[in-house]
């Protein structure tokens, strides 16, 4: 068997190899992403007939039983309603966000939790195991069940699982996990790659549940390779600043669950807690008789939360008006901007426009367009939105409301929490239960003129 070593550029982005350097990346147009690596290519001999004695079968649907029990709770709430109900076993879990965030911090502290009852073994590449002593200290984790692996041997990693057999692992990092074969790099696409799947193999292989944590990059992506995501079960991202006290944390695949599910954390003295009523902590410290805010409904999963959205609206000092966005699609404010002129008569060509999301949450549904528009308006019109009113609807281009889903959940949430006023489209209006209209005011709209003329009244 005879080995042969050549160089090869490989895209740290997506994975893509070439046997000379580009600029550009052919695969995912990305410049200065090919990295010079050594690949030892290995003339197989020809491939023997195996026999299948011993390996896999199939298995009838009707004979495989269902386990009621395949899930462990981490303790936080948050944490398994976005996995989907609990941590699945034999699961593969890649946790990610940018430095500093709380991704160490979180899985360290449902080992306090998990601990009771399991085995747990963390996998460390980047810290000692007094270093990991010291930040359990702060955490308040003395569990018995917990030990610690100083280890970046991916393969002796998984040798140790297989003899020690514990209930669940965590890997913090995997961007530091390497295997000796490889002459690649800790970090690199080959390594990254190689590396996530000996782990899948033995999470499958003795049905334990793995933790991996993954470094981003400068784009706030996974760092490695695209198909990272797509050996793992799960994708976790921790959103926020760093330098803000709150934290969310959201599914962006989940073959267990549901991917829109949202957990909203608070980073304190000695670790992160739970938010349990996200929508108070949005929206507290909302400003009084202050003009360029309004209060939105928006659907996270099952889950009502109320966002306030605040904008700004200035005369420009220069020939184009600049326009920002901070939370929501920049793209979507332009057109709800265009919309306005057009459809409603508001002059905004030169104005500077900025429009910003309170609580560093970041909105993709489209229901928060009313919220949006009526803030705008009501900073450059200089009026003030009630403070205990709250809109939400989808703005098409010809300036109608559309509906959304789930308006009854919506108003439940506002009435809950003291609102006394909603504004939605009217095209849910009459699908709503009459009852509701005994808790708060239900106005509803069917274009934004409509909109504007109930708030601005």
């Amino acid at each position: 068997m005879a080995q042969k070593s050549k160089s090869v550029y490989v895209c740290s982005e997506c994975g893509y190899e070439t046997p000379r350097w580009l600029g550009q990346c052919p695969s995912c147009s990305e410049w200065n992403t090919l990295n010079e690596e050594i690949k030892t290519v290995v003339k197989e001999s020809p491939v023997k007939r195996t026999s299948i004695v011993g390996r896999s079968k199939t298995y009838a649907l009707s004979e495989i039983t269902a386990d009621t029990n395949h899930r462990y709770n981490t303790g936080l709430t948050e944490l398994d309603r976005v996995l989907g109900g609990g941590l699945v076993k034999g699961s593969i879990v890649l946790l990610s966000g940018d430095p500093g965030i709380g991704k160490s911090t979180i899985l360290l502290q449902i080992c306090e939790y998990l601990g009771q009852g399991l085995k747990i073994m963390y996998v460390s590449g980047e810290e000692s195991a007094h270093q990991i002593k010291l930040r359990a200290s702060r955490l308040c984790v003395e569990t018995e069940n917990l030990s610690i692996l100083c280890e970046t041997d991916a393969q002796y990693i998984c040798e140790y699982i297989l003899s020690e057999k514990p209930d669940v692992v965590i890997v913090d990092s995997i961007q530091t996990m390497e295997i000796g074969e490889l002459t690649s790099s800790p970090g690199s696409v080959t390594q990254v790659r190689e590396c996530t799947n000996l782990f899948t193999r033995t999470a499958k292989s003795s049905n334990i549940p793995v933790f991996l944590v993954g470094h981003v990059n400068k784009d706030g992506n996974i760092a490695g390779p695209k198909v990272l995501e797509h050996i793992v079960d799960c994708v976790l991202y921790f959103e926020g600043d760093r330098n803000t006290s709150y934290r969310i944390l959201r599914a962006v695949k989940n073959r267990y669950g549901s991917t829109n599910e949202i957990g909203v954390f608070e980073m304190l003295d000695n670790g992160l807690t739970q938010v349990d009523n996200p929508s108070m902590m949005l929206i507290s410290g909302q400003p009084k008789n202050v003009s360029g805010t309004c209060v939105a409904c928006l659907m996270e999963g099952s889950r009502p939360i109320l966002a306030e959205i605040q904008s700004l609206v200035t005369p420009t000092g220069f020939g184009t008006p600049r326009r920002m966005a901070t939370g929501i699609d920049y793209n979507r404010m332009a057109m709800l901007i265009a919309v306005i002129e057009k459809r409603a008569g508001y002059f905004l060509g030169n104005m500077d426009c900025y429009t910003n999301v309170i609580g560093g949450l970041k909105i993709e549904e489209t229901a928060a367009d009313l919220s949006v528009a009526l803030a705008i308006v009501s900073s450059l019109k200089d009026i003030i939105v009630p403070e205990k009113t709250l809109a939400f609807g989808e703005i098409g281009l010809a300036g109608e409301i559309r509906s959304v889903t789930c308006c009854e959940q919506r108003i439940k949430e506002a009435a809950k929490l003291g609102f006394e006023r909603c504004i939605i489209p009217k095209h849910n209006h009459s699908k709503l239960p009459k009852y509701l209209s005994n808790d708060i005011d239900i106005v509803p709209v069917k274009d934004i003129r409509e909109a504007f003329k109930a708030v601005m009244n």
